[in-house]
């Protein structure tokens, strides 16, 4: 799998092909699905009608990266110009080649000298972190439990990240969502695991496994963390928690039905849409952003469009090639995610559902996404929705339309969706 670090390199230097003029060799970065659609004459237009409102290109802000969609690693640059300021967002999948280009709102940069700070709703003194391994041989993984102090046994939350190969912080430059929810909800009495998903770990091996599948990403690693809790002495097996987080929320009903013996689930900015047209909606609303330079990306968005329209179709089978699907991910992987209904899935589990949604997401919205899950949980009665009109897909309070951008300064979760979990958490575990 492309790591962040390989993506920036790969995106710093596609900006310098662009500021050097050469469009045509851009062009041939992107992946071979795409490269009739994107030619350098159209690259150019953009980047020429761009700059000529704000100057040339004086220096590179501090790249930030994002793996916003499966496969695909986003790397936004801020760009310094004469007369003004911008970013260029470019998408690069885990082959090396590029799915799009797009100019976007500058959201501001990061500090490159800048690292993640604990929340000022987090105490480190009131809980150890712990590592552990999950699972066994070739694929296994590295994880952390945060465990509070003092007597338990505690509730604990396992927690799954979302799309693309993450650390077990989703970390985003300086950023780390999932590590200020895990110190959060230690520092409130409730043990928290958390893990690099075998994407990241172990993305060779599982790039050149053609079967991969949804569950492959996610349920191994999973059910061995359960069970790990389970056989912990200082945690209460019968009060652990499933919190997924974007994709990792898609896949969470998935992992409570073949466990069985899951207390509850937390769903953060959970994909209820299916996966490749949420693709294709993420992609549209980021060409958006920018409607001088919009008209640019649609022969890429309709080319994914028609790819995701394949993986709905009869005619995917085991062998399509995976050139023909979005962002080039084997046929065997979308089989799996066509085959799956996280809603349904989720509706007819006996267990309380806590739906979380920032207001201002775009990459699983309130319409997209939360009004299949209220639709699909209408008569499951455990069910409670809680909305933060000011929040992002990271659960980071701001304002205005989200852009990916806006993920580069160093910020920290919403402490009203920490409070929110763990009181959740508390009032199950009072019933």
């Amino acid at each position: 799998m492309m790591s962040n670090d390989a993506a920036i390199a790969t995106a710093v230097d596609v900006i310098s092909m662009a500021r050097a003029g050469e469009f045509a060799e851009v062009a041939k970065r992107f992946a071979p699905q795409l490269q009739a659609l994107v030619s350098g004459a159209a690259i150019e237009t953009a980047w020429n009608g761009e700059l000529a409102r704000v100057g040339p290109v004086q220096s590179l802000g501090t790249p930030t990266a994002t793996d916003a969609i499966t496969g695909i690693v986003t790397v936004t640059i801020p760009l310094v110009c004469e007369r003004g300021e911008l970013a260029v967002a470019v998408s690069v999948h885990d082959s090396g080649a590029l799915t799009g280009l797009q100019f976007v709102p500058l959201g501001g940069q990061s500090d490159p000298a800048q690292e993640w700070e604990s929340p000022g709703y987090s105490d480190p003194t009131s809980f150890d972190e712990i590592d552990v391994e999950l699972g066994a041989g070739a694929l296994a993984v590295p994880g952390t439990v945060s465990l509070p102090r003092g007597t338990g046994p505690f509730p604990a939350v396992l927690v799954l990240s979302g799309s693309g190969p993450n650390d077990r912080d989703s970390t985003l430059g300086a950023n780390k969502p999932l590590k200020d929810v895990a110190w959060g909800l230690a520092s409130l009495g409730i043990a928290v695991l958390r893990f690099d998903k075998v994407t990241k770990v172990h993305g060779t091996e599982v790039r050149k496994d053609l079967d991969f599948t949804l569950s492959d990403e996610y349920v191994p690693a999973a059910t061995a963390a359960l069970e790990l809790l389970r056989a912990r002495p200082d945690i209460d097996a019968s009060r652990i928690f499933v919190l997924g987080h974007s994709l990792g929320g898609t896949v969470a009903p998935m992992v409570a039905s073949i466990d069985g013996r899951v207390a509850g689930l937390v769903i953060l900015a959970g994909g209820a849409q299916p996966l490749q047209w949420a693709i294709v909606r993420q992609l549209v609303y980021i060409a958006g952003l920018n409607p001088e330079t919009a008209e640019a990306a649609r022969p890429g968005i309709d080319a994914l469009t028609r790819q995701a329209e394949l993986v709905d179709s009869a005619e995917l089978t085991p062998n399509t090639p995976a050139n023909d699907l979005p962002l080039g991910t084997p046929a065997r992987y979308w089989l799996s995610v066509r085959d799956y209904d996280p809603v349904s899935t989720a509706a007819i589990l006996t267990l309380p559902i806590l739906l979380l949604q920032g207001g201002r997401d775009y990459q699983a919205t309130v319409t997209d996404d939360l009004a299949v899950w209220q639709a699909g949980l209408e008569k499951h009665p455990g069910t409670t929705t809680r909305i933060y009109d000011a929040d992002n897909h990271f659960f980071f309070p701001g304002s205005g339309p989200s852009s990916p951008a806006e993920y580069g300064p160093g910020q920290h979760v919403d402490p009203q969706v920490v409070v929110d979990i763990a009181r959740w958490i508390g009032n199950r575990i009072a019933e």
